[in-house]
This record gives C-alpha cells, sequence and structure tokens, in this order.
C-alpha cells in the first residue's frame, strides 16, 4: 500500500514539475495539470522503455564525450514526449534541452524529498 502511494505522490509531484518547467521556460508550454499528468506519464515510459535502448545504441558516443551526450538522450525524450501529446508543447530541440535539464533538476529534487517522506525499509519484503 505504501508503495503505491509513494508512486501516486511521486506522479504528482513530476507533473508539478512539468508546470514549474513551463512557467520558467518559455519554451516548454503544458495546457493543464491534467495534461502534465499526462505528460509525466508518457515521459515516464519513454524513459523506462526507449531511454535504456538509446543509452546502449548510443555507449560509444556517451563514452566519448565523457557522458555529455546522456543530455541529448534526455532532451530527445522530452522532445519526443511532447511531438506525442497535445496539451505538452516544445517549441524545438535547444527548448527540450533546457527542459529537460530543468524537469531532471526538479527530479532530483523530489527524490530526495521522497527518501525523506517514505523512508527505505529495513524489513525485508513480504514473501
Amino acid at each position: 500500500m505504501l508503495a503505491q502511494m509513494k508512486l501516486i505522490v511521486r506522479w504528482l509531484l513530476l507533473a508539478a514539475a512539468l508546470v514549474l518547467v513551463a512557467y520558467l521556460y518559455s519554451g516548454v508550454s503544458v495546457a493543464g495539470f491534467g495534461s502534465a499528468l499526462i505528460a509525466a506519464f508518457v515521459l515516464g515510459l519513454m524513459n523506462t522503455l526507449v531511454r535504456p535502448l538509446l543509452v546502449l545504441l548510443t555507449l560509444p558516443v556517451t563514452l566519448l564525450t565523457l557522458g555529455l551526450f546522456l543530455f541529448v538522450i534526455n532532451a530527445l525524450m522530452f522532445w519526443a514526449t511532447a511531438s506525442v501529446l497535445e496539451g505538452f508543447h516544445v517549441a524545438g530541440f535547444g527548448a527540450a534541452l533546457v527542459g529537460s535539464l530543468i524537469y531532471s533538476l526538479c527530479g532530483m529534487v523530489i527524490d530526495v524529498a521522497m527518501e525523506r517522506v517514505f523512508p527505505p525499509s529495513s524489513l525485508p519484503p513480504p514473501v
């Protein structure tokens, strides 16, 4: 039960982070909080399903750039999410890069806060 609540709270906070990105940076726009919820969900799916494949395929370039190419992959995920949704718009690749950086920073803050609110249990998971 706690794991589901943690997942829902994180999803709501990441949707709020998308609204914050749209507020802070004019290259990203979100129609409303409902659109932000859908965009955060789709972005999470893309990062879970597509991003690992892209990271694996671009591993030589990532190694040559000392990991900086991962910023490009994050921007591509951000841009691709905006291209498949109606209420979430990114002006171009540059806007996707800046928007994904701001969104990633917000995500890091959210993850730290979530660990403080929902500390990991020292008990083993139930069998």
